[in-house]
C-alpha cells in the first residue's frame, strides 16, 4: 500500500493546503492518482497506458463512445 508521505501534489493544485487537487504515488511499475478529497479511492496504472492516454488527451485523439 502507499503510505501518505510517497503521495506528491499536482503542480496545478494551486498550492496550499486545500483539497482540490490531484495526487500521484509512483512505483517503477505502477502508478497511483487519487482525488484528495476522496483519499481512499486511487485508480492503478502503469505507466506505458497512462502516458497513451495523456498523449491522446494532448492531441485531442480521443474517441468518443457512442
Amino acid at each position: 500500500m502507499i503510505t501518505p508521505a510517497q503521495w506528491q501534489k499536482s503542480s496545478f493544485s494551486g498550492g496550499g493546503e486545500g483539497n482540490d487537487c490531484v495526487e500521484l504515488a509512483a512505483t517503477p511499475t505502477t502508478i497511483h492518482l487519487r482525488e484528495s478529497d476522496a483519499p481512499t479511492t486511487a485508480l492503478t496504472t502503469s505507466p506505458t497506458p497512462l502516458t497513451h492516454l495523456l498523449q491522446a488527451i494532448h492531441t485531442g485523439n480521443l474517441t468518443p463512445r457512442p
